[in-house]
């Protein structure tokens, strides 16, 4: 998922509950109330806090598993937090799931069964729902993965990161070359949709290295394709002792180069770093750019929900243990919020502006509840500068403004 960090607010408040009618009805005629006239698609995504290492380089919300994982008590607390949600998203449908982490596929094929199962008794989901599971090259066994198959896992998603054996030891993998291989075999022997997770400007990477490894990733003609940047994280080791990395002109050769590749391959580059065949790109992610809803259960996942007249963001707690507990107790929301009509159309572009071919303005007010006029200073600004182009019918950034995106979407802050 993509990470937004939330600001702490009132805890045991969850969609309004235990308000009257009239309460509710004075709390939407306020100033600043937002008016959806429908609410966005509703997606699931699922928390699996537990991995075998701490890559270096990682800030996700993941704990190294030391010892026997508590698989029971944290599948019972899951579906205790999935219970507690139900009043917010009453009659809506789920369209697509994603469980991440953390190392999912460390989860027993008998716990994976379980937790479908739950899901699927509390849930209506959409017919064509597609669910996606994060996978480590250094668990696959594909017997368990053939069992995550038939309990409904439709779509598999692949931390190769490299094919070279030297830059999967500096990134602190678990993982070798072999494994690598053998892994996308696997899933491509097991399941139709698949995507591969490559990262690039690695320690002492060269460009040429670079190349091989996204010649090897679509020697396997994987439906989907995410091709990352290594990035400096806080609070990361990482962060506080830095490798050598790529110059920014090397960085910039290699960006080149993978557009380049994957476009003469048959890939679409529909958003900043995904790439996909015609039909294939990321339902899951998509409804995060396009601004949708989100229901996040699991230690650490946060949550984007929509009602008519405000928008809610929460997180749970992030320690599995801390987690447990909490959702035990009947509240395992650790911080919760409105967001500010202020920040709305910041929001929605931090998002939006992701997206390679943009948006039709119109799903501004869908998703927002405000016009489009309340950002159309800095809609001005951006195009002026270049970096965007719009006209009645779309909005996206230009080629500029995609390699310029930090700066395209901080100058909707002040909008």
């Amino acid at each position: 998922m993509i990470p937004i960090k939330v600001a702490g607010s009132d805890l045991g408040k969850i969609a309004g509950e235990s308000r009257s009618p009239a309460a509710t009805a004075l709390q939407y005629l306020q100033p600043g109330a937002l008016n959806l006239t429908s609410l966005p698609p509703l997606s699931l995504y699922i928390h699996f806090p537990w991995c075998v290492r701490k890559c270096p380089y990682c800030d996700f919300n993941s704990h190294e598993a030391k010892g026997e994982l508590p698989e029971k008590e944290y599948l019972d607390a899951v579906r205790l937090d999935l219970e507690q949600s139900l009043p917010m998203i009453w009659g809506r449908k789920i369209h697509t799931i994603f469980i991440g982490g953390g190392t999912p596929s460390l989860m027993s094929a008998a716990g994976l069964d379980r937790l479908m199962s739950d899901v699927r008794t509390l849930l209506p989901l959409a017919l064509d729902a597609e669910i996606t599971m994060e996978a480590n090259p250094g668990t696959f066994e594909a017997e368990r993965f053939t069992s995550y198959r038939d309990s409904g896992i439709n779509r598999l998603s692949i931390g190769i990161q490299s094919f070279n054996g030297a830059h999967l030891k500096a990134l602190g993998r678990i993982h070798d070359e072999t494994e690598a291989l053998r892994a996308v075999e696997i899933a491509r022997s097991t399941f139709d949709n698949f995507n591969l997770d490559l990262m690039f400007a690695l320690p002492g990477q060269t460009l040429e290295e670079a190349r091989r490894d996204l010649e090897t990733a679509l020697s396997f003609a994987p439906p989907h394709l995410s091709m990352y940047h290594l990035t400096m994280e806080p609070n990361t080791v990482f962060a506080k002792y830095p490798p050598v990395l790529p110059d920014d002109d090397t960085s910039a050769d290699m960006q080149d180069m993978i557009l380049e590749a994957t476009a003469a391959a048959g890939y679409r580059h529909y958003e900043v770093s995904a790439y996909a065949r015609e039909g294939r790109q990321a339902k899951h992610n998509l409804n995060y750019w396009q601004f949708g809803d989100y229901l996040g259960i699991g230690a650490g996942a946060h949550s984007k929900i929509s009602f008519p007249h405000r928008v809610l963001r929460q997180a749970r707690y992030k320690q599995p243990g801390s987690f447990i507990e909490a959702a035990r107790r009947g509240n395992p929301v650790q911080e919760e919020h409105e967001i500010a009509r202020g920040d709305m159309g910041f929001e929605f572009m931090l998002n939006a502006l992701r997206l390679v071919d943009g948006f039709d303005p119109n799903l501004f007010a869908e998703r927002t509840g405000m016009s489009i006029s309340a950002i159309a200073k800095a809609l001005n600004e951006a195009e002026g500068k270049g970096l965007l182009y719009r006209d009645h019918k779309l909005i996206k950034p230009t080629e500029l403004g995609q390699r310029f995106l930090n700066d395209l979407q901080e100058m909707f802050l002040t909008a």
